[in-house]
């Protein structure tokens, strides 16, 4: 069961703030890893870092008759801002969710409970089926100010718009502005993402 707040989201941390502004600057092209530094090592060194999981969905409605919705389980996902309420998500470039979100602005966000290993474990396939079988049997309701389908048993939810897109390296920063929440009144703790395995707090 979800109750309705006003549209507003946590503080953000400096260090929040200042990866945005770096990703920002203009520059003259890609930075190239620093020596001695493999893509084996940058993945071990950020395992470490725990992550909060959610899953990042959104509405297109030119697949087909009735459209199409979509997911993505990302672990890059912050608060940007309270004062206008911004949030930030990571998509890989080129991915179904990236291109659709240069088409059209409206998403949301479901923090996913420790419960919910199954629907992260599901939407981070490789190589997976439609988005459309995935779905099939995920309880969940649209949002209304997204359109986009908001999780049932989510820890909370964000519905968005999007007011900047950042293209960083391989991936874009999508930066949105928070339209409407819920909060779930359970006691679910949250489900996070440590040295490449999900895991429950405790």
């Amino acid at each position: 069961m979800f109750t309705k707040t006003p549209a507003v989201a946590p503080a953000a941390g400096s260090a929040a703030t200042a990866t945005v502004a770096l990703a920002s600057l203009p520059g003259d092209g890609p930075i190239a890893h620093a020596v001695g530094v493999s893509d084996d090592e940058f993945r071990a060194a950020l395992s470490r870092l725990a992550a909060g999981v959610v899953l990042i969905t959104a509405h297109d409605p030119d697949a087909g008759a009735r459209g199409e919705d979509v997911g993505m389980t990302a672990t890059a996902f912050l608060s940007v801002s309270l004062d206008p309420p911004l949030v930030m998500v990571s998509v890989r470039n080129d991915s179904r969710m990236d291109d659709l979100l240069a088409q059209q602005p409206l998403w949301a966000v479901s923090v996913l409970s420790d419960h919910q290993r199954h629907v992260a474990g599901r939407f981070a396939m490789k190589g997976r089926i439609s988005d459309r079988l995935l779905f099939q049997d995920i309880p969940s309701e649209r949002g209304e100010a997204s359109g986009a389908p908001l999780i049932g048993g989510a820890l909370a939810t964000l519905e968005c718009r999007t007011e900047q897109r950042v293209v960083a390296g391989d991936h874009t920063l999508v930066i949105g502005r928070v339209l409407a929440t819920t909060t779930s009144e359970g006691d679910d703790g949250p489900l996070t993402y440590f040295r490449g395995k999900y895991r429950q707090l405790g």
